[in-house]
């Protein structure tokens, strides 16, 4: 069996960092396998960019032969709908996942989002789940994709956010909002003092329960 989380960007530094993260999660049994979309954009920061790679990513979902389940790593789920479409096995986005962990952590979470342009597409899946009420505020870092390789620099914007989102926000849970972020969670947690989800564990670990229990968005079904 086997656990496909799909990066819709291209860059293998990200997918690298994800791979990282979920890496505690194989523990349980389960293969995970981490594959980059190379026909992506180097980073996603806007909706039209999440948009554009859905169709290769339903592809490159239909080529896994042994898949069980599936993640789309990118902090929007760009396909995530059309994906469970196009499978009965278990789908899930980080996004999604990452905010239904965060409600089980604290009352008020806060989102760490890369880019201003990446905060209205945010707020409306946050609408859509209606939870915009347990919302403390989404802050843009100022970063893009790409900048979220520069340790220091990821750090210090970070910590600066996630101490507004406690302090000023109310904020008593943290996400990620961004998979680039993977590998800075276990530092932003000790820095900030608040609980911090990271997306790409939060999906991973849900779609790996999924698997195991035998569920699905199509009922009684667990076959492509």
């Amino acid at each position: 069996m086997t656990l496909v989380v799909i990066n819709p960007n291209s860059s293998q530094t990200v997918t690298d960092g994800i791979d990282a993260a979920v890496d505690p999660l194989r523990r349980f049994g389960t293969q995970i396998r981490c594959l980059t979309l190379t026909e992506g954009p180097v980073g996603i920061e806007s909706q039209r960019q999440a948009d554009l790679t859905i169709a290769a990513m339903l592809k490159l979902a239909g080529l896994q032969s042994d898949a069980k389940g599936y993640v789309i790593a990118c902090f929007g789920d760009p396909g995530l709908h059309a994906l469970r479409d196009q499978t009965n096995l278990p789908v899930v986005g980080i996004q999604e996942a990452a905010v239904m962990t965060a409600l089980t952590l604290g009352q008020k979470f806060g989102v760490m989002a890369i880019m201003p342009a990446s905060i209205p597409r945010h707020l409306r899946a946050f609408g859509a789940m209606g939870v915009l009420n347990r919302l403390a505020a989404d802050r843009a870092l100022g970063l893009s994709v790409a900048d979220l390789s520069d340790r220091d620099k990821s750090l210090a914007a970070m910590i600066a956010v996630g101490k507004r989102l406690r302090d000023s926000d109310g904020a008593n849970v943290l996400i990620m909002g961004c998979a680039g972020m993977a590998h800075y969670r276990d530092t932003l947690e000790a820095e900030i003092g608040l609980p911090v989800v990271e997306p790409c564990q939060a999906a991973a670990m849900m779609a790996l329960g999924h698997i195991a229990l035998g569920q699905s968005h199509r009922k009684g079904s667990n076959d492509v």
